[in-house]
């Protein structure tokens, strides 16, 4: 067995089976608690620390209106990995190991009452605008494409970027860790994309790489980031 796979049969553990007993909560319970309790717990923090700072009302609005999205997108095409059934231990897991730890930067701006400034908070929401729009664009296009075939997705978001719902999601927690103006939330960033978005990423790839069609895909396209340069040609291949 791989690193990879010993370490990702430990996280699914962890986060699925952790302490054992009935599995009876819904993997994407736990995740739109989090995600659509955002917007209220960045309000109860502010009102509780009486700041009503610029940087705060940013905040609130970026991660807030990401978790209204969020809340949308799992009400019209959901991703069906999240319909697993967890532990409450799982589910406890899943919040210190990664949903909590978002709450990090909030804590921090509203705590240490960040005065970010202005070009700081309109690059930030500018990221996060162009994140959420990739990143829900192409999660619907992937549901409503699968649905309707199974196979690659090679065209649309997919024609130059082989993940581009993770590059939107990196993207905008991205935007939020910079309003923050502190290296923890980064830090917690770091471990979500290594430990998490890395391994997920690279079992998509090894998942996919059955297709026939997906060498010629790989030459076209980048794992994160478009491929801006030509393809390099087939070996054998002659110019035409």
């Amino acid at each position: 067995m791989s690193a990879l796979d010993t370490w990702t049969k430990l996280r699914d553990h962890l986060s699925d089976d952790f302490l054992g007993g009935p599995k009876v909560l819904e993997a994407s319970w736990v995740i739109n608690a989090q995600k659509g309790g955002t917007l209220p717990f960045m309000l109860a923090l502010m009102w509780a620390f009486d700041c009503w700072t610029p940087t705060a009302w940013t905040y609130a609005a970026l991660h807030g209106s990401y978790g209204l999205c969020w809340l949308l997108k799992d009400a019209t095409f959901p991703d069906p990995s999240w319909d697993k059934k967890v532990t409450f231990g799982g589910a406890v897991m899943m919040w210190l190991g990664a949903l909590g730890l978002y709450w990090v930067a909030p804590l921090l701006i509203v705590v240490q009452r960040v005065d970010a400034p202005g070009w700081l908070l309109a690059s930030a929401s500018l990221v996060y605008v162009m994140g959420v729009v990739i990143m829900m664009g192409s999660d619907a296009q992937k549901y409503f494409t699968l649905k309707a075939r199974r196979g690659l997705i090679t065209d649309g978001f997919f024609a130059r970027v082989r993940h581009p719902n993770y590059l939107g999601e990196m993207m905008l927690y991205g935007a939020f860790a910079a309003v923050s103006m502190h290296w923890a939330p980064w830090l917690v960033l770091a471990w979500v994309w290594l430990g998490v978005f890395v391994p997920n990423l690279l079992q998509k790839e090894r998942s996919m790489s059955r297709y026939p069609e997906w060498a010629a895909y790989v030459r076209r396209s980048g794992f994160l980031l478009p491929r801006v340069l030509p393809a390099a040609p087939e070996p054998g291949s002659r110019p035409g």
